[in-house]
């Protein structure tokens, strides 16, 4: 039996596999690719280790983490050009640190709203669809 708390982000089970698709390490973080596509460009960045707020981070892995939270929307930006991207900081039913970086289009779902976390009519891509977007992420990290 594993020491490794039950999170998927610490498991890298088949329930992370079920929702995202590993981009990319980065300093302090993961970045994954959100498997639901409503927001064009959707992941989410997870702190290496099983912490659940930002106040269990020193100082500097706070700076870190923010920095690959910031690298990771920047990349996010230059492959899709949303019009914002939304950051979303929930760990109520899933207490590991991550954010979720939504980008937001004018125009389009959510425009001027808060995004769904799962919306009913979930967006999914085919396999070269995931690829592409992964892809495009990574060239522009």
């Amino acid at each position: 039996m594993s020491d490794l708390p039950d999170c998927l982000y610490c498991r890298r089970d088949q329930r992370l596999q079920d929702l995202m698709i590993e981009i990319a390490p980065l300093a302090v973080s993961t970045l994954y690719l959100f498997k639901e596509q409503t927001h064009r460009g959707r992941c989410v960045v997870a702190y290496q280790a099983h912490v659940n707020e930002l106040f269990e981070l020193d100082a500097v892995e706070v700076g870190r983490f923010m920095n690959d939270v910031a690298r990771a929307a920047k990349a996010i930006k230059t492959a899709f050009a949303p019009n914002k991207i939304n950051y979303g900081a929930y760990s109520d039913k899933l207490p590991h640190l991550h954010f979720h970086l939504v980008p937001k289009y004018e125009g389009g779902p959510a425009w001027g709203a808060p995004f769904e976390m799962m919306p009913a009519n979930k967006t999914l891509l085919d396999a070269g669809g995931y690829a592409a977007t992964v892809a495009a992420i990574k060239a522009a990290l």
